[in-house]
């Protein structure tokens, strides 16, 4: 029996590797993107006290969080400046079209559930629902800070990486507007590693 389930283990993660490499074959930016944010979400859930199956579950939405741009179209997702407004609207249903994906499996049903407000703000003023506060899923809090940090220290074609000095003035700058105030208190203590894992992604 345990031989079993440890098949059905390898098999489930398996498959979510599958999920990553495909969204990896479309989206080349996702890659190394999907992989610094996972690692990021585990060491700041750690830190806040996951443990376990939760762990397991929160490293496994951070690696899917972006897995609903497979259904964004091309010339949207790999437009090389920035997106209009009705292009903007396509990008935002990524979170719904991921949740889509994932919650047929009943074994991911609380990772779509991670996915779907991983884009919510503290302050209320994210999507798809505009939740607030605590009503957002604290894995979704966790990723969505993780997110924005690799974003802001990652080049983009119509502007240069933050530094990670600059980068943390933004994340206290938005401290209980953006961010979970909780989770960036706990941030802190990680900065340094993450710094030095994740040198500021820049080519000029």
């Amino acid at each position: 029996m345990l031989i079993f389930k440890h098949r059905l283990d390898n098999l489930f993660h398996d498959a979510v590797e599958c999920l990553v490499a495909a969204l990896e074959a479309r989206d080349l930016y996702s890659s190394g993107h999907s992989q610094r944010v996972a690692d990021n979400a585990f060491a700041l859930a750690r830190r806040i006290g996951f443990k376990g199956k939760e762990l397991e579950m929160m490293h496994i939405a951070a690696h899917l969080h972006d897995i609903g741009k497979i259904g964004v179209p091309d010339q949207v997702l790999h437009k090389p400046g920035r997106l209009l407004p009705h292009e903007w609207a396509e990008i935002q249903r990524h979170p719904e079209i991921g949740a889509g994906i994932l919650v047929k499996s009943r074994q991911l049903k609380k990772v779509a559930e991670i996915v779907l407000y991983h884009h919510e703000r503290w302050d209320g003023k994210g999507y798809p629902e505009g939740l607030k506060g605590e009503a957002i899923p604290l894995g979704s809090r966790i990723i969505a800070l993780c997110d924005a940090v690799d974003a802001m220290t990652s080049e983009r074609p119509y502007r240069l990486a933050m530094t990670w000095h600059q980068c943390w003035e933004e994340v206290v700058a938005n401290k209980a507007i953006q961010f979970d105030a909780v989770l960036v208190e706990a941030t802190e203590a990680l900065w340094p590693w993450w710094e030095k894992k994740w040198p500021a992604k820049r080519s000029g």
